[in-house]
């Protein structure tokens, strides 16, 4: 194996670090199972024992990962994020919407922008994944709530800095507004409205894949700016 500088390593170890989160996240390597060998992760990854080893010890060190002696690496459940943060978000309220898309804006435009210049292939493949999965379930009349925010789940990992899925995934699934509260006033998401969805997630994911930050910068913001518009509108209506 080619022999790498200090700074190429670490980024292979950051690398490694979301390829591995992923799988652990996607449930390739579930919670209490056993990773395979580091001869076998080695080959299939392409990087040094010492790179592996690294990524392991990271993962180790934000608790998804226990080593056993003897036994091998075990994946563990997250460690329980304190009560407290987020705690009186209410998605029935369109106000508590409208705070927790105006922090959405700030996060994850960009997350969006970090994905298209450092996702890897496998971080790719989770995307279109998470976005096939939504446009199946809008396309059969199903709820597509929890594959939409796993879907922004996928974004932020793939910017492989973890404290943007971290946030996320703090505020939980309730940032999609959806979830709760329909731009219409009614619990049945409108089709158009969900066409409207689907056509902006596209064009995210299709910057992203391209490696386009601006692009993909600008299409986060767009589909989240007219999400705030839309709940904004419907707070006025509200209050008339």
């Amino acid at each position: 194996m080619a022999q790498t500088t200090p700074g190429r390593r670490g980024r292979m170890v950051l690398d490694l670090v979301a390829d591995l989160r992923g799988r652990i996240a996607t449930g390739e390597f579930p919670v209490g199972s056993r990773l395979p060998s580091e001869a076998k992760l080695c080959a299939e990854t392409g990087v040094s024992r010492t790179v592996l080893r690294e990524a392991v010890a990271a993962l180790r060190a934000d608790g998804l990962l226990e080593p056993r002696q003897g036994s091998g690496v075990y994946v563990t459940a997250p460690p329980e994020v304190e009560a407290g943060a987020f705690r009186d978000v209410d998605p029935s309220r369109v106000s508590s919407v409208i705070e927790i898309l105006e922090l959405r804006i700030a996060l994850e435009v960009e997350a969006a922008a970090l994905a298209a210049r450092r996702r890897s292939a496998r971080q790719e493949e989770e995307i279109v994944a998470r976005f096939d999965e939504m446009e199946a379930l809008i396309a059969a009349g199903d709820t597509s709530v929890d594959a939409d925010f796993a879907l922004h789940v996928a974004i932020a990992r793939a910017s492989n800095n973890s404290r943007f899925e971290e946030c996320l995934t703090l505020i939980g699934p309730n940032v999609i507004p959806r979830r709760s509260v329909r731009p219409g006033g009614t619990r049945t998401a409108d089709p158009e409205y969900l066409r409207l969805l689907s056509r902006e997630h596209r064009e995210i994911v299709a910057a992203i894949l391209g490696g386009d930050d601006a692009a993909a910068s600008r299409a986060m913001r767009q589909h989240l700016q007219g999400s705030l518009a839309r709940y904004r509108a419907l707070l006025g209506r509200r209050t008339d």
